[in-house]
């Protein structure tokens, strides 16, 4: 993989991250981690179609539509278990 293709890769993935906090809204500090998982999903994606051998909307070596998947959903599990609050403690 080139060093254009890895920028782009980067720039799509960040892209995915902003997305999906102009969506579900919240506070600064989520922003930061919406980018650090949308680029886990992402890289996680790419890396299992390749891996795997399949193939879904190439664009030249990286493989954009399992890269996507994989950010969308990393995106939506780190959001789900983010957002899980604690219950009080023992009441032993």
């Amino acid at each position: 993989m080139t060093l254009p293709t890895l920028l782009l890769a980067l720039a799509i993935a960040l892209l995915y991250g902003a997305l999906y906090h102009f969506v579900r809204g919240g506070s600064l500090w989520r922003l930061p981690l919406y980018f650090g998982l949308s680029i886990l999903g992402f890289v996680t994606g790419h890396l299992i179609g390749l891996w795997r051998g399949w193939t879904f909307l190439p664009l030249g070596s990286l493989n954009l539509g399992f890269s996507s998947l994989g950010s969308i959903l990393i995106l939506a599990l780190g959001d789900w278990l983010s957002r899980v609050e604690a219950k009080e403690g023992s009441k032993v």
